[in-house]
């Protein structure tokens, strides 16, 4: 993709399943399929946040890094807990590679997310940087040129498998727009946050704060916000939009009542129309 947020932005990718964000939210839960025909692929889940330089005139937050990063503190996992219980923050963590996609990375990455899917006490993830001023560079080119082309497929795929965003030359263009896309693509050409966000790229921009976390504490704030709501209902809400989005509106709305058709049964559903009438907030289970 050619395009990148500039300082204080925050937003989601929309050239993807899951948006690629600098705060993408969305619950995250076991996998879910489609029934007969409209079977597709497994939803995964992802809640972003990304960390940004501060915006002109703002405050510059500068820590010490060491020019290397120890193997297993490249990528630290967070359970967050009390009012936050629920939510998971996955740091990256290398400064000295500008948080590059490594091999190690990116099989870090990958044990986490699955170990993350099968947790049904996990609602929502955070995707961060714990780099500031850095979100991620891509992939590691400097490793990249010592693979073998043997190995360079393989290392895409599973880079893929966990972050869906790579296929931007099919995934931009569904966002926003063919035109426009081959105008980014081709010239390369950097977008600052207000800019990614006019043409639909971004969701938020944000000046910076003291902290140097603006991004991420939006983040945060948009999480809290999916905690209390249904879990089966986001999952099967998210599959339905995802999948609905590849095919016309007539199989979308196919795909929608196929994913209303598995929430029927389930206790929150009871519990939704129980807490609506007993005036109260419902209490959910993901059950």
């Amino acid at each position: 993709m050619a395009a990148a947020a500039a300082p204080g932005a925050l937003g989601a990718w929309q050239a993807s399943r899951a948006r690629w964000v600098a705060a993408c939210c969305a619950p995250l839960g076991p996998g879910w399929r489609l029934p007969g025909s409209l079977t597709g692929p497994r939803v995964g889940a992802a809640i972003r946040a990304r960390g940004w330089t501060p915006a002109a005139g703002g405050p510059i937050v500068r820590r010490g890094y060491s020019s290397e990063t120890k193997a297993e503190d490249e990528l630290r996992v967070r359970y967050l807990e009390e009012e936050n219980r629920g939510i998971v923050v996955l740091g990256i963590n290398r400064a000295y590679a500008k948080n590059s996609f490594s091999k190690n990375l990116v099989k870090m990455l990958s044990k986490a997310v699955d170990a993350l899917k099968s947790d049904k006490k996990v609602r929502t993830v955070i995707l961060r940087s714990e780099v500031p001023g850095i979100f991620c560079a891509g992939a590691d080119l400097k490793e990249r040129v010592k693979m073998n082309p043997s190995e360079v497929g393989p290392f895409v795929s599973k880079l893929r498998a966990v972050i869906s965003e790579i296929g931007g030359t099919q995934r931009l263009p569904r966002a926003i727009g063919v035109s426009l896309a081959k105008e980014l693509i081709f010239s390369a050409r950097v977008l600052d946050g207000h800019e990614a966000k006019a043409v639909g790229l971004v969701s938020h921009v944000l000046e910076q704060n003291q902290g140097g976390d603006a991004a991420y504490r939006k983040a945060l704030d948009l999480a809290r916000e999916f905690l209390p709501q249904g879990p089966v209902a986001m999952r099967v809400a998210k599959l339905a939009i995802n999948q609905g989005m590849e095919v016309d509106l007539v199989t979308g709305l196919a795909i929608e009542e196929a994913c209303y058709a598995q929430v029927i049964p389930t206790k929150d559903r009871l519990e939704g129309l129980l807490a609506f009438k007993e005036k109260r907030s419902p209490r959910y289970k993901g059950e």
